[in-house]
């Protein structure tokens, strides 16, 4: 039986042979010399790190993702060229807006012109709806507040294909987060994805009013900001919409960049270790003393040093303090 090949998820042959080598040897001390081994130059290693088959550490050193972290990273390469290029296509046929004049001419509804500047959605269906289509016709700028500061699995399962479409295009998106988002790993993750992808996020410890805001041209806010459930009002007023603008760029210039993962706060269970650190002699009595084993113990402690870059306990006890983490 003949070897499956890559081919069909987008990679050369030379790509497949170099990553296949790299599996076997299972890390290569410098992309440069596993390129030669393998027979190509360095451009092809770089490709793997892009296409998501390999990893290049700091120093040099190139690693193979495991296969089936690899081929999902090659399938999802594939979708989002060939989402991307369903979506140009869209957008440049002017479909949606065919279908927008048929919906227009049914009789029970408004005529395009006689469309009010302000409208009342009612249901959190509708109010999607409405964030879906607002979002799709985005041209340059997306702004988003979300007072809680958390976004539940299930919304942000919601919000990514929405997001990402944006941010595929080029739109500019910033998104205010109240504080809680900080204590709030998932959310965090969610972040830092959409983050990874080009989107601004900034972290408030004022109120926020919710909103959505697309070009400057659109603006969605709750018809109850404590039921958000019940529906939004959606504006087109361009008075109205230069209003919240302008409280949105306020709310922002006062807000704090998105914390990388180094700076991201200790849990509690952290800080507790950190604690330990300054107090007890050996790894086994500060575990005793947290009632965690010494295995957790110890994969904390390096967790926490790689993030303060310390070079030892004691250090990385006394860099903590410098952060205000203890």
């Amino acid at each position: 039986m003949s070897q499956p090949c890559l081919g069909f998820l987008g990679v050369t042959e030379s790509e497949e042979t170099l990553y296949r080598r790299l599996l076997r040897q299972g890390v290569s001390d410098d992309h440069a010399r596993a390129a030669a081994r393998a027979g190509t130059d360095a451009e092809a290693t770089d490709r793997l790190v892009e296409l998501g088959l390999a990893v290049r550490t700091h120093t040099g050193v190139l690693r193979p993702v495991t296969p089936a972290r690899a081929v999902e990273h090659l399938v999802d390469h594939r979708l989002d060229a060939l989402r991307e290029e369903l979506e140009q296509t869209v957008r440049t046929s002017g479909v949606v807006e065919s279908l927008q004049r048929e919906r227009a001419a049914a009789p029970v509804r408004r005529p395009p012109e006689e469309t009010p500047p302000v409208q009342q959605i009612e249901g959190m269906e509708a109010v999607r709806a409405v964030i879906d289509e607002l979002t799709f016709f985005a041209r340059s700028e997306s702004l988003t507040t979300n007072p809680t500061g958390i976004i539940s699995p299930e919304s942000a399962d919601f919000s990514r294909p929405i997001d990402l479409r944006v941010l595929r295009r080029g739109v500019r998106m910033r998104t205010l987060m109240a504080a809680p988002a900080l204590d709030d790993r998932p959310t965090m993750a969610y972040l830092r994805e959409l983050a990874d992808r080009g989107a601004e996020i900034r972290i408030s410890h004022q109120p926020l009013e919710r909103m959505i805001i697309c070009d400057r041209a659109a603006a969605l806010t709750p018809l109850d900001p404590a039921h958000t459930a019940k529906g939004a009002l959606l504006t087109r007023e361009p008075g109205l919409v230069a209003t919240l603008v302008t409280l949105f760029d306020r709310m922002w210039a006062v807000a704090q960049e998105l914390p990388t993962p180094d700076d991201e706060p200790p849990t509690g269970i952290e800080r507790r270790i950190l604690t330990s650190l300054r107090t007890a002699d050996k790894d086994e009595s500060g575990a005793r003393d947290l009632g965690i084993s010494v295995r957790t113990y110890r994969k904390h402690v390096a967790s926490l040093m790689a993030r303060l870059q310390a070079t030892n306990r004691f250090q990385a006890a006394l860099l903590a303090r410098e952060r205000g983490w203890l």
